[in-house]
């Protein structure tokens, strides 16, 4: 009878599961928008930094103004004319008004430039102990700053890097009248990811403008296969715990199983909350592609801003590699498909969206108001006519196998700008870009670029320097930008320390008259 029973309760249990996802997928599956992808090409949906804290904001002082800079459309073309207005936000409130102060610069960034920053950050500290008069510019095609009436690749002909680091000169000299700004005030670049490049290319293209640079974070190599990335991502995984790493090992090896059957394809769908079944796309390498990055994106998205003081650092290395490491919740592939929960639910996307044509689709939209004009759109374009940065994994027995290799990034240049952007164009405007700005080894003085061990961006960036023109700092088990968000009591030793060597360098910089 005690067997009866329990055979019952198993049948019950069963049952009751198949309801529960049967529910579960018929709930996403309805959905008939589930928008772009919320970490796409190291990305997140609001830029790579974000907002400067994830605590409430901390001044609630008057509201930050929008305003707005006539701006030439083209930097380059003297028989070209047309302007448009460019946002920017400005702080005088820790402004010590004299021919000494210095001017801070915040550069804005490959997302919507975000207010908080005005009165948050560790900019601003710097800014209260220097006396600072504080600017940020949005950078162009990006939040507000409309350029042109959208987004078609005609148009963003005019999105380059140039164009930006002309637009921020063409803002220093015209602030320079406005605000009576004299000539021995000294101006100070900051930036954070791309924008952290932008401030260390600025001083270098413009020396008589910008005086020094607080380059963080930013990678200066430009690479079309960015191989070096999910190497980063492993390393940083390991230095949890490098059963962690084999644990996803696994978990891919398992799914690439699932796939060669129907029951598995099922599963499939069911662990990972697939939008649409996996089966009709067994015969589509740019899905299967779209599907394998999806998952890598997973534990990138997590390791780049890991334990950062920003909004988007919401998961840990810690929690993931806790779930991959806990056999109690099944094989490897189960606890993949639980990480992969954890980032849709954190972003709140109701199941996995990997079909290409649909991201493709939703890439070609040219309006403004269009989801991807966010700067989805923006971004991809950039990379894939100045810097490549695809985030690549070509190993069929490495950790994220061999599913999207730079010829799969390549391909969405192809089919969502222009099919002139094949791989030689790729090669050919890389190239460039290492030409024009010397990638690893810049000509600067006066910037200190500093980077987290953590960040996979660093792979990219100036991490060591033997030249004392070209200081650097490397910060032992930060990740992407720590040392600009706002400090709190409880940041690791290494990064306070590190935000106290660039108040230093600072000082330097500006011969300031006060103690340290």
């Amino acid at each position: 009878m005690l067997n009866v029973l329990n055979h019952r309760l198993k049948l019950f249990k069963t049952f009751c599961l198949w309801l529960l996802v049967s529910f579960v997928l018929v709930g996403y599956k309805t959905e008939s928008a589930y928008g772009l992808r919320k970490f796409r090409h190291g990305r997140l949906v609001h830029g790579f930094l974000g907002e400067p804290s994830k605590i409430p904001t901390l001044q609630r002082e008057e509201e930050v103004k929008d305003l707005w800079f006539p701006q030439q459309l083209d930097h380059f073309n003297n028989k070209q004319d047309d302007t448009w207005q460019q946002r920017y936000f400005v702080n005088t409130e820790y402004y010590r008004n004299d021919s000494t102060a210095p001017i801070f610069l915040m550069i804005g960034g490959e997302g919507e430039a975000s207010k908080k920053w005005m009165k948050e950050g560790a900019w601003i500290h710097y800014a209260e102990h220097f006396g600072a008069l504080c600017f940020q510019v949005e950078h162009r095609y990006y939040g507000k700053s409309h350029p042109t009436s959208d987004l078609s690749t005609k148009n963003l002909a005019y999105l380059t890097s140039e164009q930006a680091l002309a637009d921020l000169a063409a803002f220093i000299k015209a602030m320079r009248k406005e605000y009576n700004l004299a000539s021995t005030q000294k101006w100070i670049a900051f930036g954070g990811s791309y924008p952290g490049s932008l401030a260390a290319w600025l001083r270098e293209k413009y020396p008589d403008l910008i005086y020094g640079s607080i380059s963080s974070s930013g990678p200066l190599l430009a690479e079309v296969d960015f191989k070096e990335y999910f190497e980063v991502v492993k390393a940083s995984l390991a230095s949890y715990n490098p059963d962690c790493v084999e644990a996803v090992s696994r978990a891919f090896e398992q799914v690439e199983i699932l796939l060669k059957h129907m029951i598995g394809q099922r599963n499939i769908d069911e662990k990972f909350r697939t939008c649409t079944p996996i089966k009709d796309s067994i015969e589509n390498p740019f899905d299967l592609s779209n599907f394998f990055e999806n998952l890598a994106s997973n534990f990138a998205g997590v390791v780049q801003y890991n334990k950062d003081n920003s909004p988007h650092a919401n998961i840990t290395i810690d929690e993931i590699c806790d779930v991959m490491l806990n056999t109690t919740i099944g094989p490897p592939v189960t606890r993949l498909g639980i990480v992969n929960s954890m980032n849709l639910d954190n972003s709140k996307e109701k199941c996995l969206d990997y079909k290409y044509d649909k991201m493709i689709s939703d890439m070609k939209e040219t309006s403004w108001t269009a989801e991807c004009a966010g700067g989805s759109r923006q971004w991809t374009y950039q990379t894939c006519n100045e810097f490549g940065f695809y985030q690549t994994s070509t190993n069929k027995s490495d950790t994220f196998g061999n599913r999207f290799g730079a010829d799969f990034f390549i391909h969405q240049c192809m089919d969502i700008y222009s099919d002139r952007m094949d791989a030689e164009y790729l090669d050919q405007v890389v190239a460039n870009t290492n030409t024009f700005y010397g990638a690893l080894k810049p000509e600067t003085t006066n910037v200190l670029y500093v980077h987290g061990s953590i960040d996979p961006w660093h792979a990219l960036g100036l991490i060591n320097s033997k030249n004392p023109k070209t200081p650097t700092i490397y910060i032992e088990g930060t990740a992407h930008c720590a040392n600009m968000y706002e400090p709190i009591h409880t940041d690791p030793p290494q990064l306070v320390e590190a935000r106290n060597k660039i108040i230093k360098f600072l000082a330097k910089l500006l011969q300031s008259y006060i103690s340290l």
